[in-house]
């Protein structure tokens, strides 16, 4: 298995330059992203937001690797990857990025365990292995006892928490959660919080994109996104912490 990247001591985990992103749609170019330039180190706890067209889910999509840039640079732990091809591009999201969606995004006709392993199996890693770091994974966020339950024998959170665990399963580098709390309930969502507010104290990275101004204040740093482009990009100095994070 190929190690994962790290970036230099010196250097963010994430940069961007002068991002461009458009979409060509009939006789019609559409500018997602125009000029976008954020850096984000180690262990930063980032928001991004903005309304609806505001480019916040293609910037996601670049991060994420899922899309590369019109033009512009974007180096991951230290290295270049706006050029890569969609194999470098899926081997380096797999082993660098853990993916949390608003939708879950999890087979149904598979148990948990094998959800969460997947990113393993994708990754090539051995089949003794791959269980016993996925029940790991799921011994972290409170579903050991429940791995060969089927996604829709679950509640909502339970799911988003093996969302969770097949996230973190690989060890990732950056947690990027797309509106991880949009399908909860508010007390359902705060637990979901909770447990990101955890796993930032104990040195992840995590880039949330949200549009909810309660979600955005659990972040120590929000990024607006407005037209394509970065309208604001301001500290919170006293970020909402849940209890069991230490805050």
């Amino acid at each position: 298995m190929a190690a994962v990247l790290a970036p230099p001591d010196d250097e963010p985990v994430l940069q961007l330059e002068d991002v461009v992103k458009t979409y060509v749609m009939g006789s019609e170019e559409i500018h997602a992203l125009s000029g976008v330039s954020v850096s984000i180190e180690e262990n930063e706890y980032v928001a991004i937001m903005g309304p609806s067209g505001s480019g916040k889910s293609t910037l996601m999509n670049i991060i994420g690797c899922l899309d590369v840039p019109t033009s512009g640079r974007y180096s991951l732990g230290g290295e270049m990857v706006d050029d890569k091809s969609e194999a470098e591009l899926a081997d380096i999201r797999n082993r660098m990025i853990g993916f949390i969606f608003q939708t879950f995004n999890l087979i149904p006709r598979a148990d948990i365990l094998h959800n969460v392993e997947l990113p393993l199996i994708y990754g090539g890693v051995g089949r003794a292995e791959r269980k016993a770091r996925a029940m790991s994974a799921l011994d972290r966020v409170g579903l050991a006892n429940r791995v060969s339950h089927k996604p829709n024998e679950l509640s909502g959170g339970q799911r988003q928490r093996v969302a969770i665990a097949r996230a973190l399963v690989f060890d990732p580098q950056i947690i990027l959660a797309d509106e991880p709390t949009g399908n909860l309930d508010s007390r359902t969502g705060a637990e979901i919080m909770q447990m990101l507010d955890e796993l930032h104290a104990n040195g992840q990275t995590i880039i949330i994109v949200t549009h909810e101004d309660d979600i955005a204040a659990h972040a120590s740093r929000s990024i607006l996104l407005r037209d394509g482009k970065i309208e604001t990009d301001t500290i919170n100095p006293n970020p909402v912490r849940s209890a069991a994070a230490g805050g």
